[in-house]
């Protein structure tokens, strides 16, 4: 005779209500997005950043959001924070580090010869480095080893389709052919090693019940140009860019239990793009 577990509902699997989730990079476009996911889902979430203003908009729509700032390439601020987050709520069930610096440019005119390979700042590659990869170090090695004391959690690594494929520069130049700017070397780089850190992490604690997995979104509507855009939407097999809301479900699933035996991966949610 064959003996089952007892089953859950699906939509059971999904809840996370009760549990304590942390998010860096809140003010961002997806970290915005990632914070509200997660409280609809059920979960209090504790939205951070080195400034809070977007946070305070969150605060004011969901009652179980919180604030909490403070620098992720700063261990003795991250400490604080989840000496904060523990006393106050008592655990720390869920960590998405979403925190990341990718090169934006002020004057436009210098930016293709800014961001050329042969003329990128090392200032802004020891930038890249500190924050997307020390940053997401440090707050897994803090937050993570609260999680491998409890004997639970999940930590969502956020990298990106450039961590596995090399950019198209292509898609930078406008409707003349010119280059408009160059993606440069460190954004892919870091995302890269976020991928391969997270395998690292899930093997190191998987026996303490941490789970630990990567989310890789691919490009997200944010006011481009239109010439960029259709360039971006042909290389998708979805024939679009992402919404903000296109990784709400993503970002659930791996912090819930509807991904219970899932650790070590890299959910990729890009449209197609590396599928081709």
């Amino acid at each position: 005779m064959l003996f089952l577990e007892k089953p859950v509902l699906m939509k059971n699997n999904f809840s996370l209500d009760n549990k304590i989730a942390l998010v860096t990079g809140a003010n961002g476009l997806i970290g915005n997005q990632h914070c509200i996911a997660l409280a609809e889902a059920g979960a209090t979430v504790i939205a951070c950043d080195i400034n809070l203003p977007k946070k305070d908009e969150l605060k004011k729509t969901f009652k179980n959001i919180f604030c909490l700032a403070f620098d992720v390439t700063n261990k003795n601020e991250i400490i604080k924070a989840k000496d904060i987050v523990v006393n106050k709520y008592g655990s720390i069930d869920i960590l998405v580090n979403n925190a990341a610096i990718n090169d934006m440019f002020e004057n436009p005119e210098l930016a293709a010869d800014y961001s050329k390979f042969e003329n990128y700042p090392l200032e802004s590659w020891k930038a890249s480095l500190n924050v997307n990869i020390t940053g997401v170090f440090l707050c897994s090695q803090v937050f993570g080893t609260e999680m491998a004391k409890q004997g639970f959690g999940s930590i969502i690594n956020v990298a990106s389709t450039y961590g596995m494929v090399g950019p198209d520069q292509s898609i930078y130049r406008d409707d003349n052919d010119k280059q408009m700017f160059y993606k440069g070397p460190s954004y892919p780089t870091t995302k890269g090693a976020v991928i391969n850190f997270t395998r690292y992490l899930a093997a190191y604690w998987g026996k303490k019940g941490v789970r630990v997995n990567t989310l890789s979104p691919g490009g997200v509507l944010n006011g481009q140009n239109q010439t960029f855009i259709n360039k971006y939407s042909r290389k998708t097999l979805l024939g679009r860019m992402a919404s903000v809301n296109d990784y709400k479900g993503a970002v659930v699933f791996l912090a819930s239990d509807a991904s219970a035996y899932m650790t070590g991966s890299n959910l990729v949610v890009d449209g197609g793009w590396t599928a081709i």
